[in-house]
């Protein structure tokens, strides 16, 4: 496949870019072709950027059909939970009765719609077939300090894969919380690198502990009215940007980061950095996190905006994606492009139409199917687009 005519990040000028297997062949400056029998499909753009498919540090899979919950600001985590789970119950149990594998589903497909190729989920560990986009799992998920049974042994234990240690912690804005970040380092007696997410609380002496920082803002925000100190934490620490679920936070990554823009903790490259290269780095996923030969296939093309790429880019909406590209397979492509991609591969006769606010997009897999089922145990059950 050959994509022509896209603004990239650093280039001034537009490129070509070629994809062979499930992998980027090479990005060239744009010239016309009508390809051939090793590219196949051509793509022309007009006025559309190209980035690497987003990567989301931090998902609950299966509770992204909660609606944000919460009745007041709290000071920590452990507060929060006891409140929703006192005043929100009703809603609570109602969402939980849709089975686990249909609420995993909908959240994979969620961050699909987002432009996100790789999402880590936090929790047990989910056997998933052939999901839509990668899920890493590759790492042990513990809740936290104060909620995770026998953490200190879990953390400690023997014999575990060279895998990093995912951890909430610092999640509040009063004493428990710090103290709960040292107890976290003094007990990690085996020195196993952790991924701390959150971190609200957290000191920069404690963060040279970390191997990372899960930065979610919103759902910070939301609970505490405060989020993590990151314009400090990344000298000693890796920042990477996480969505979580929307039990505390939008659907909409894209409203996140002009979030987190807005709080000017991190420069506009910084955080482009956290969704991208930073959390290729932090995860170890080879060859991603950047458009350059070699580089998996994971692509993400655009509607470009006013001003520069990183001014487009920070100003999209789900409406403005115009293909997701995951390991060289097309998985979401606009309207405007299916003329192209229907008739070249019947491949494509595999995709869903849905309407996300007046933009048609067509998704791979039954999308509409799991909507249906999902009404099935939830009648109230909410989406933010429709299938068309």
């Amino acid at each position: 496949m050959i994509l022509q005519n896209l603004h990239i990040k650093e280039e001034p000028a537009c490129k070509t870019i070629v994809i062979k297997d499930r992998f980027i062949f090479s990005v060239t400056g744009t010239k016309k072709s009508t390809g051939n029998e090793n590219t196949g499909i051509v793509l022309y753009f007009e006025n559309a950027i190209a980035f690497p498919g987003l990567i989301n540090s931090h998902d609950h899979l299966d509770f992204n059909l909660f609606p944000q919950t919460g009745n007041k600001k709290y000071t920590n985590y452990v507060e929060w939970g006891k409140d929703i789970h006192l005043h929100n119950k009703n809603e609570i149990d109602s969402t939980l009765n849709i089975p686990q594998a249909l609420r995993v589903q909908w959240g994979i497909y969620k961050n699909l719609l987002n432009g996100v190729t790789s999402v880590v989920n936090h929790g047990a560990y989910l056997p998933l077939t052939k999901p839509v986009i990668d899920v890493f799992q590759n790492c042990y998920s513990l809740h936290s300090v104060q909620l995770e049974k026998q953490w200190k042994l879990k953390l400690n234990r023997p014999l575990q894969k060279n895998w990093p240690i995912v951890i909430h912690t610092g999640e509040g804005t009063d004493s428990k919380a710090s103290e709960e970040i040292d107890q976290l380092i003094k007990w990690n007696i085996r020195k196993r690198k952790i991924i701390g997410v959150h971190g609200v609380a957290m000191s920069e002496q404690q963060a040279i502990n970390f191997e990372g920082l899960i930065w979610c803002p919103v759902t910070n925000i939301f609970l505490l009215n405060k989020t993590a100190p990151v314009n400090l934490l990344k000298k000693q620490t890796r920042i990477v940007f996480g969505t979580d679920s929307t039990l505390t936070a939008s659907w909409n990554i894209w409203e996140q980061l002009r979030i987190a823009k807005k709080l000017s903790l991190l420069s506009q490259d910084e955080l482009y950095n956290t969704v991208t290269t930073e959390p290729a780095i932090l995860w170890k996923l080879k060859n991603q996190g950047a458009l350059k030969e070699k580089a998996i296939a994971n692509i993400v093309i655009a509607r470009r905006k006013k001003g520069s790429f990183l001014d487009s880019f920070f100003d999209l909406e789900p409406a403005d994606i115009l293909m997701v590209m995951q390991n060289g397979i097309v998985k979401l492509f606009d309207e405007s492009l299916s003329g192209e991609l229907k008739k070249a591969n019947p491949y494509y006769s595999a995709f869903d139409r849905i309407k996300i606010n007046n933009d048609h997009k067509y998704v791979y897999g039954n999308l509409p199917g799991l909507m249906r089922n999902i009404l099935e145990y939830k009648a109230d059950a909410d989406f933010p687009f429709l299938p068309a």
